[in-house]
């Protein structure tokens, strides 16, 4: 009978206890055992350091949380939790947490009799322990980089998993829900792993099951790419509106291998996400669209990197906000370009549309380039909604909220072009739409 785990804050005690329970392979152990004596070492992040003086956690408590147990009564992630992205969509296959434990997970047949591994990755590190051990934590998400990271590395819990043989091209989306209740936490961990050739279109997102619900994330995703596969990913951000989100996210792409990575955030009280992408090997691609939605006082910040470690390799990175009420956003791109990467291509940019006088949006684009015979541009605007096009509007009849809603789906709308999938660009402009309130 599995060990019960006690529900204190997160402390050395809790800790050993969620341990014992786990049940995994010894490397694992070792690993989180590793990752925990960091989490102890290191400092709170504080204002004064760079990578957090436009975020402020002051407010932000570990001790009103506690480590998942696996004796808590399992049910449907999807009970009572709406899922946006599947409407309507044939899957490949599905998969679902709550409240960071495992709930329900399938898979096509026809794909398994391929080799695809799609599930539970706390199930799936004791029936492929190898796989999982030449990945997880080795390539791409760091435990040392903050107290964050090493504390995800440590807990990890319900997280997913996505193998995909080579020359093997999935041709239907695969679906994640992470999902939160009662003011749970979620250290949910999604590790993907295309082999050479390979092809695969994930859709992952987060949902709570009350719109003003709170709870803690302290999630990671992790993707290795090897030459010539293909990789359509989108990531979620839809918690209930007390959530504190943080995150570790980075793809590792390798030659001529690509990535078209939809990111989108509406959800969360406050969001710190790092976001990097290494182009690590000669013509290897990214494309990362961003839309970030927030409202009362949401506060929501990105952090991305394009590192480009290879020659003839391009980046594009396009993140778009929309700000009401008092909301706050941060975005910070940095383009790297190792000494030999020349014949580098990379864009980033970031635009803003503060839809009130009180919201704020700070942008900070950069360049760190250590070669010559490269292409790198990056831009950002902000700015308010033009009040032109809220009197032409009125004057057919519409209401100043009626008249927003069509300017911040126009706003958008380049994002939107640029996904392939129905579904996904359907339910972000719906659910973006819903949230606009009338233009002050």
């Amino acid at each position: 009978m599995p060990a019960t785990l006690s529900q204190s804050t997160i402390d050395q005690q809790s800790f050993e206890e969620f341990l014992h329970a786990r049940k995994e392979p010894s490397w694992s152990i070792q690993q989180r055992r590793e990752a925990w004596q960091l989490f102890c070492e290191k400092d709170w992040p504080q204002r004064s350091d760079e990578e957090w003086i436009r975020t402020d956690i002051r407010l932000f408590k570990l001790s009103q949380y506690s480590l998942p147990s696996n004796n808590t009564p399992a049910r449907s992630a999807s009970e009572g939790i709406q899922a946006l992205l599947t409407e309507g969509v044939n899957l490949a296959g599905d998969t679902s947490a709550l409240n960071s434990q495992p709930t329900t997970s399938c898979l096509n047949a026809k794909w398994a009799e391929k080799g695809v591994l799609f599930g539970s990755l706390d199930e799936l590190i004791n029936s492929h322990g190898d796989l999982v051990r030449k990945h997880l934590f080795t390539r791409a998400v760091d435990p040392n980089f903050d107290k964050f990271s090493a504390l995800h590395a440590a807990c990890w819990s319900g997280g997913q998993l996505l193998y995909v043989p080579k020359s093997v091209v999935i041709d239907e989306p695969l679906h994640c829900l992470s999902a939160l209740s009662g003011g749970g936490a979620d250290f949910g961990h999604t590790l993907i792993v295309l082999e050479e050739g390979a092809e695969a279109t994930i859709m992952c997102e987060t949902a709570s099951d009350a719109p003003n619900g709170g709870g803690f994330h302290c999630g990671a995703t992790e993707v290795i790419l090897a030459p010539s596969s293909r990789l359509r990913l989108v990531s979620l951000q839809n918690w209930a509106h007390g959530v504190w989100h943080f995150a570790h996210q980075k793809a590792i792409v390798g030659r001529d291998a690509s990535i078209q990575w939809t990111i989108a955030a509406i959800g969360s009280r406050l969001s710190k996400v790092n976001q990097h992408v290494e182009l690590v090997g000669p013509g290897a691609e990214c494309q990362v669209n961003g839309v970030l939605f927030t409202e009362g006082k949401q506060h929501i910040s990105y952090h991305t990197l394009q590192h480009h470690a290879a020659p003839d390799c391009r980046s594009d990175f396009l993140y778009k906000s929309a700000l009401q009420d008092q909301a706050r956003t941060v975005w910070r791109g940095m383009i790297k370009v190792d000494p030999h990467a020349v014949k580098t291509n990379g864009y980033q940019r970031n635009d803003n549309l503060l839809l009130s006088a009180s919201a704020r949006a700070d942008s900070i684009p950069g360049l760190e380039i250590q070669c010559d015979d490269v292409r790198c541009t990056h831009g950002s605007t902000s700015g308010k909604v033009d009040e032109e096009l809220i009197f032409y509007a009125q004057a057919r009849g519409l209401t100043r909220k009626e008249a927003t809603r069509p300017i911040v789906s126009g706003f958008f709308q380049q994002i939107f072009d640029r996904i392939t999938i129905e579904s996904v660009r359907e339910a972000l402009g719906q659910a973006i739409l819903r949230r606009v309130r009338e233009y002050t």
